[in-house]
């Protein structure tokens, strides 16, 4: 029997704060989303740069984690796997994303002065129940 492989590893800044929310069950549930960049030369020697977003989840103890330590721009090592969700809007237009399910983060950068979050950096953080299905979405 073969088995597959769906394992991402990013290395970004967030593009906003996380947003918490439950669901109705009162399970955590956080977004947010990670830009990554890459340069390059082209043969004429000139420079180009481009910039990649993704959209995180994470759940339960994770997901609170990382509301309460994670900020905007800040430096972030999210580990995890790649999941499709399709829905359909209101008007009956079918829609779907891609989005990263981190099962593990790790705050990198530099410590910032004054901050509780410091004891933090570059401690990894797991998922609680990592391989249990997300059954609701809040949004």
């Amino acid at each position: 029997m073969s088995r597959g492989l769906n394992k991402v590893m990013i290395i970004g800044h967030l593009g906003r704060d996380p947003e918490l929310r439950y669901t109705p069950s009162g399970r955590p549930v956080t977004t947010f989303n990670v830009a990554t960049s890459r340069s390059w030369n082209t043969v004429d020697g000139e420079r180009h740069s481009e910039t990649e977003w993704f959209n995180i989840v994470t759940w339960g103890n994770l997901a609170e984690i990382c509301k309460q330590h994670l900020t905007k721009s800040q430096q972030v090592y999210i580990e995890g796997r790649l999941q499709t969700r399709k829905w359909e809007d209101k008007e009956g237009n079918k829609h779907s994303s891609i989005e990263v399910v981190a099962s593990e983060m790790m705050m990198l950068g530099e410590r910032k002065e004054n901050s509780n979050s410091n004891q933090h950096l570059n401690t990894t953080f797991t998922a609680d129940n990592a391989s249990s299905e997300e059954d609701e979405f809040p949004f």
